[in-house]
């Protein structure tokens, strides 16, 4: 982004879903329209480093034609996603596993997947 540029999105760290602007200056981002400071962390993180938190389903092997679901732990870039799926549709586990398992660890070197549900 150039400085003076101004790009427009929709935040959604809430269910409000305010429309924000992002301008790039000299000393970093002006953001206007959201109407609190969770809008602006969003935009200004969306401009430099934007992230995602994945979910999906693993394979159970030993429990016919069942799905873990699971997802990272913590957001990961988002230019890696596609990148972390390909790497989780190879995935498979034994049961049990219980919610909070570390089902693949660092994917792409950024997040844990961990197990959102339990399967005895």
């Amino acid at each position: 982004m150039n400085i003076g540029e101004k790009k427009e999105m929709i935040c959604i760290n809430c269910p409000i879903g305010c429309v924000v602007t992002a301008e790039k200056t000299a000393d970093g981002f002006i953001v206007t329209g959201n109407t609190c400071p969770r809008g602006e962390k969003y935009a200004i993180s969306e401009l430099t480093h934007p992230t995602r938190t994945l979910t999906t389903t693993v394979r159970v092997a030993n429990r016919e034609g069942a799905y873990l679901p699971v997802k990272t732990s913590a957001p990961i870039s988002k230019e890696k996603l596609f990148d972390a799926m390909k790497a989780l549709s190879t995935v498979t586990v034994n049961a049990p596993v219980e919610q909070g398992d570390v089902v693949l660890p660092a994917v792409c070197g950024e997040s844990d997947i961990i197990a959102t549900g339990s399967i005895k």
